[in-house]
């Protein structure tokens, strides 16, 4: 009982310190922690254990241990990574691995409601926040709906949805999107600054504009230590009323 309260006691302390020094920050070592507050490291390491299981640290593999950086909340809605960075404080960015040109299969153009044959743009980015990576992102949409559009477009700070409104005149409306946990192969972590198996959510949209047509189908992978899904929870009676009210309002958008 008093080993668990010394614990509880030793975890407190360092949560506080943790709050001092502040997220992203490197906590000193098990030695000099347990030199610092008069405890064996048998017990900081106990503590850091219970801080590690609420979220508040996080130990990276041969580089010690950190300060855990707030979990950004995911909302299931047509928002860019951009708007919902900015909106948290965090100055969002992107880094351009590639880009290419290529020829729908059955089975894309299906997604993308296209015939087969014709060509789809993609682009694969590694979405950031603060420059810390956040998500790894690829882009399809068919190239005929967004004429001469390069990945050197979307790079650095440019957004896809200001682009696609600004350039083409073509604004997001409606969408789907699943989601599902897996876990990170080596290169995929490499890219995200994670360790490889580390938890992470993939995100599969299908997006169209105001006329109906599909602008992106977009596959990501967001890292499981800085995502969690936040939605609006609402009683069936008033789902219905909302969903009357919206296809109403879409009939007025695209009558105008």
């Amino acid at each position: 009982m008093v080993r668990a309260t010394r614990s509880l006691e030793v975890s407190a302390r360092i949560a506080a310190l943790a709050t001092e020094v502040g997220p992203g920050a490197m906590l000193p070592g098990e030695r000099e922690l347990s030199g610092r507050f008069g405890v064996s490291r048998a017990t900081v390491r106990k503590a850091l254990e219970e801080l590690m299981a609420r979220r508040v640290v996080e130990r990276r593999h041969g580089a010690g241990t950190f300060v855990r950086r707030p979990t950004v909340a995911q909302p299931l809605m047509a928002t860019s990574f951009g708007d919902d960075m900015r909106r948290r404080g965090l100055v969002p960015s992107s880094t351009l691995l590639w880009w290419d040109t290529v020829v729908a299969d059955t089975e894309l153009a299906a997604h993308l409601e296209m015939s087969g044959g014709e060509a789809v743009l993609r682009v694969c980015r590694v979405r950031l926040a603060d420059d810390e990576p956040m998500t790894l992102e690829t882009l399809h949409v068919p190239a005929d709906r967004v004429p001469g559009l390069r990945g050197e477009d979307l790079e650095g700070t440019a957004s896809y949805y200001d682009t696609l409104a600004t350039r083409f005149g073509r604004r997001i409306r409606s969408g789907t999107q699943s989601v599902a946990p897996v876990v990170l192969g080596s290169d995929e972590a490499s890219l995200l600054g994670v360790e490889p198996g580390a938890p992470a959510l993939r995100f599969v949209r299908t997006s169209r504009d105001q006329h109906g047509e599909v602008v992106e189908r977009v596959d990501s992978l967001a890292r499981g230590d800085r995502y969690l899904i936040e939605m609006d929870i609402m009683p069936p009676g008033d789902v219905a009323e909302r969903s009357s009210t919206l296809e109403t309002g879409d009939v007025a958008e695209r009558s105008s």
